[in-house]
Parts: structure tokens; C-alpha cells; sequence
């Protein structure tokens, strides 16, 4: 059963700064503990990444994931799992809009594990995938500004 959450919250820094952070894929495994492993198999015409493969931890169970990126300049990007041994489905998008204090950083996530989980396990993960695309985001924007 695929479950969604979403977030939104305030990043002091620039949409193109937000978005630059984001695009550094490879850097994931500094700001996400989950991530332990992320390559970029292939990037955009303009140097953003477009398919990756990453190994992913949570809640003590490990994922291998292929997904592909969609760039939307400096204002949205999303992803869209292309194989994983945990999930059927993952999709996911920041959206980033200017505000006075900086960005306005909109985050969803889509996941449908393959084996069933208890419905709290799986709300756990997401909350801490949430928690992470927000404050381990956040952190990670006003160290490389």
C-alpha cells in the first residue's frame, strides 16, 4: 500500500543556492544518514544528474535503488524509482519558491514497499525521510553557502 507525506518549511538561502545543494546527489551520504552509498550513472545536458543508484538504510532495512531525476531550472525537481529490491514505488519532488526569509522548500514523498510492513514502521520511515529532506537539508545548504 503506497503511503505520502509532505513538508513544507523555510531555508535562509537563495532558490539557486536550495537548488544547487540538491543537485549535488553525490553529496547525499553528508546530510542524509540513510544514504550510504549514492553513484551518478548518467546526467542531464546540463550536468544535473538523471539516473542514480544509491543504497539507502532505514529502520534496518537496506534498499538498493536505481531512480531518475527531472530538473525544472532552479524552482522543482522530482524522481521516480526505476528498480529497488525494497519498493514499487518512489516518487518524490522539492519544490522551491522565493519568500522573504530566503526559500520556501515544498518536499513529498511517495513510497510503496514491496512486503508488508506495519503501518507504524512505515510511518517512521517517512517521518524520518521527511525530517531529513528538511533539516538535514537545511544544514547542509548553510554549510556549502
Amino acid at each position: 500500500m503506497a503511503v505520502s507525506s509532505s513538508l513544507t518549511s523555510e531555508i535562509k538561502a537563495t532558490p539557486e543556492q536550495v537548488m544547487a545543494a540538491i543537485a549535488a546527489v553525490d553529496r547525499l551520504p553528508e546530510w542524509s544518514s540513510a544514504h550510504k552509498s549514492v553513484t551518478i550513472e548518467s546526467t542531464h545536458p546540463d550536468g544535473r544528474p538523471h539516473r542514480v543508484r544509491m543504497t539507502v538504510s532505514i529502520i534496518g532495512i537496506t534498499d538498493e535503488q536505481v531512480v531518475d531525476y527531472a530538473w525544472n531550472g532552479d524552482e522543482s525537481m522530482s524522481w521516480t524509482l526505476v528498480e529497488s529490491s525494497q519498493q514499487k514505488q518512489q516518487d518524490g519532488a522539492y519544490t522551491l519558491t522565493p519568500s522573504a526569509d530566503g526559500t520556501r522548500v515544498e518536499f513529498s514523498l511517495t513510497v510503496d514497499p514491496k512486503i508488508p510492513l506495519p503501518g507504524f514502521l512505515v510511518k517512521k520511515a517517512q517521518k524520518m525521510a521527511v525530517e531529513t529532506a528538511s533539516k538535514g537539508l537545511a544544514g547542509f545548504v548553510a554549510k556549502t553557502v
